[in-house]
């Protein structure tokens, strides 16, 4: 969730939203990560980007999974482990701004996104990592607010430039293998700040194979 130093416009920092006792966007995976979890093969290396406190790192964790959380906010990191401890899973946690900092190259069998927004003019820059961070063959899945969100007060930025085309989003995902594509309305119930009805984008593409 938490991606870049300041967050997005009209929130506190990441830092002070998850130094709340509860885990502000739940416990519980994404349902959109829970219901494609089929496409990355058993015993992957998953990084989790923008994973906030960490709750689909840890689902995919107790999925038998290798998994790296990436976040900016210390604060979310050390609830990932947390998390992952009460579950009786491993973590692995790293402090990175998805903007600024680099990040491994072609390390993973598969990442994921789920909210993960950044502003317009660097939305695609950040993708090309993560895609560039997943081994040839493996697959991205993620979950991202559609610009018809901010006609929504359920959720994300209330900005329009740091919301997704799903026009562009979909040229982007051409370059890659696309195995599922959808925009569209979801109900999403995840803590304090995700509740009702929206309007998301949904990806699942698998990065080609070296020739």
């Amino acid at each position: 969730m938490s991606n870049i130093k300041g967050g997005s416009p009209g929130v506190p920092s990441w830092d002070e939203r998850f130094s709340a006792d509860v885990y502000v966007y739940g416990e519980e995976a994404n349902l959109f990560i829970q219901e494609t979890t089929l496409f990355i093969p058993p015993k992957s290396k998953v990084a989790a980007y923008a994973e906030g406190e960490g709750r689909n790192a840890v689902f995919l964790a107790r999925q038998g999974h290798e998994v790296t959380a990436y976040d900016y906010a210390l604060t979310g990191l050390r609830k990932t482990e947390a998390l992952a401890a009460k579950h009786g899973v491993r973590v692995h946690t790293a402090q990175a701004d998805l903007i600024e900092d680099e990040l491994p190259v072609e390390s993973y069998d598969a990442a994921v996104m789920v909210f993960g927004h950044f502003p317009r003019e660097v939305q695609y820059q950040v993708l090309d990592k993560i895609i560039g961070s997943v081994k040839p063959g493996g697959r991205l899945l993620m979950e991202v607010y559609e610009e018809e969100q901010i006609n929504c007060d359920t959720g994300g930025p209330r900005e329009v430039a740091w919301l997704y085309s799903a026009t562009e989003l979909l040229a982007w995902c051409k370059r890659q293998r696309i195995k599922h594509f959808f925009t569209g309305e979801a109900e999403r119930t995840e803590g304090l700040y995700h509740s009702g009805n929206c309007y998301v984008v949904q990806v699942v593409v698998e990065k080609p194979a070296a020739k």
